[in-house]
């Protein structure tokens, strides 16, 4: 899976999502830390990356419509400190199938993830 890392999460979640096989990608890598969001979602779409994120900026499922890009993970803790935040995402990549996602709109809590599919997903 392609993926691309927004600036509010841990930089050290890049080389365990490579070692995991995954081709990795951050904001701080393409010098776009600090650009609007706008500018970082562009770049996710023209590479066809996945956008890991805890930006409320994207938070709206109609404006970020599954099928409509090429995948993002909201990420929503109620204590998003960089521990708890790449402990999340370990274990989200340790115990989902991630490459279904693409496509997808998903947001994660602590507790539960909710999938919203592309129209004709499963």
């Amino acid at each position: 899976m392609k993926i691309k890392l927004d600036e509010n999460l841990p930089f050290t979640l890049a080389p365990h999502l490579r070692s995991l096989g995954h081709d990795t990608d951050t904001v701080f890598d393409e010098n776009i830390a600090g650009s609007d969001d706008g500018q970082v979602w562009q770049a996710a779409q023209i590479e066809g990356r996945f956008l890991i994120t805890q930006d409320l900026d994207f938070s709206d499922a109609r404006k970020f419509a599954p099928g409509s890009h090429h995948g993002l993970l909201l990420l929503r803790l109620r204590d998003p400190g960089r521990l708890a935040l790449s402990t999340v995402v370990r274990e989200i990549f340790a115990s989902q199938d991630v490459a279904d996602w693409a496509g997808c709109f998903v947001v994660a809590t602590e507790r539960k993830i909710r999938i919203l599919r592309p129209p004709g997903g499963r």
